[in-house]
């Protein structure tokens, strides 16, 4: 078996994030995780000795130093880094927008992940086949009404994925961005519940139209998410960077 590798995962105490972690665990990997929630880093770290964690609000610039510091003392440096923390923000017009929840989200979406990225880059460089993934959406291929920020910082994470992949390149770093649509779980839940508060729509009416926009009408696996995050970052992506790769059963712009 090859060099375990060295990977960090944002947001990885539960939901999309702890299963990339379990993924790579499972390839024989190392995994350093952050999460806003003590409870479920102190769970992850606890059930599997490869996953090792902070408590980190990725918004807190200081608390990203710190965890980035950790997460090299545990794992001697960094090869993978996987930007996945994010959060959905209010679901209402941007007339209607309040800009501190304007601010907040940016914080978490895209301020966050910069901040990450850019402390973890001189250990990439070193790692001599470094890779960063950016998790997007599908909010951030299209325009939607009524979801501005998320909408907005996640476009942003794919703009910024191509500029990495430009400025990386040099030094073997591959950067790429992972767009899903629809995936099942408590968080997509959650989505649509308050996209039929904010509409005053029935909530079998909202997940009709949610999976109106695709070819393929269910949700995603979290777990084929995860495998995607493995092929990319593994020996059969060494010259793919720079690319956004949808798994949103072939979404279309809603109209």
């Amino acid at each position: 078996m090859s060099e375990a590798r060295r990977v960090v995962v944002t947001a990885g105490g539960g939901g999309i994030g702890l299963i990339i972690a379990k993924a790579f665990v499972a390839a024989g990997d190392r995994v350093h995780v952050c999460d806003v929630n003590a409870e479920a880093v102190e769970r992850v770290t606890r059930d599997d000795p490869a996953i090792t964690g902070t408590v980190c609000d990725i918004a807190d610039r200081a608390a990203v130093e710190r965890f980035v510091e950790e997460a090299v003392d545990e794992l001697g440096g960094i090869d993978v880094l996987v930007n996945n923390a994010g959060i959905a923000g209010p679901t209402t017009s941007v007339e209607n927008l309040d800009p501190d929840e304007w601010d907040s989200v940016l914080a978490v979406n895209l301020t966050g992940p910069f901040n990450v990225t850019r402390l973890a880059i001189p250990h990439l460089k070193k790692s001599g086949n470094g890779v960063i993934i950016m998790m997007s959406s599908v909010g951030g291929r299209f325009g939607y009404a009524n979801r501005s920020t998320y909408a907005t910082t996640k476009r942003a994470l794919i703009a910024l994925a191509e500029t990495l992949a430009l400025e990386l390149g040099d030094h073997g770093v591959r950067v790429n961005t992972i767009a899903p649509g629809a995936v099942s779980g408590p968080r997509m839940d959650g989505v649509l519940q308050a996209r039929a508060a904010a509409t005053g729509r029935d909530l079998n009416d909202v997940l009709t139209d949610a999976l109106g926009i695709q070819a393929i009408k269910r949700f995603a696996d979290p777990q084929d998410i995860a495998e995607l995050a493995l092929f990319l970052a593994g020996e059969h992506a060494t010259t793919i960077t720079g690319q956004t790769f949808a798994i949103d059963g072939g979404a279309k712009a809603p109209q």
